[in-house]
């Protein structure tokens, strides 16, 4: 039996499936096979892919037009969770990364956070993992 696990894409991660000739793009890219076959799924952060949207333009419409891509919504209680990571010092493009991979009612046990920059991710609590690891 396979299991399907849960898959959060940061900026980095979102951008670098954004964009072909980016280093990372294949191995990103077949995260996002893997979900159209069924093997997992993907969840992108609202929130993160508009603050990556402000460095590569486009993004967000990209992320947001892929089948086997979930958009996260940024809702109340995202926002309150942000407010505390921005004040420790995380950037907008992180703070909803950081809380779509936590723990949470419907995965207790969190999602693990695909991003080209885990050690942004250090002490937060989250499985931040590289997609060449």
């Amino acid at each position: 039996m396979t299991t399907s696990i849960a898959v959060v894409l940061d900026h980095t991660t979102a951008t670098a499936l954004y964009d072909p000739k980016d280093p990372h793009n294949e191995a990103v890219a077949a995260f996002y096979v893997q979900a159209s076959g069924g093997l997992g799924t993907l969840y992108a952060p609202v929130l993160s892919l508009t603050a990556g949207d402000t460095e590569r333009p486009g993004l967000l419409a990209y992320i947001n037009g892929l089948r086997f891509i979930r958009l996260e919504a940024f809702d109340t209680a995202a926002a309150l969770a942000a407010t505390g990571m921005l004040h420790a010092g995380h950037s907008w493009a992180a703070v909803h990364a950081i809380h779509a991979a936590r723990p949470s009612a419907e995965f207790p046990a969190g999602r693990f956070l695909l991003t080209l920059t885990p050690g942004v991710y250090e002490g937060t609590g989250v499985r931040a993992v590289h997609p060449d690891q």
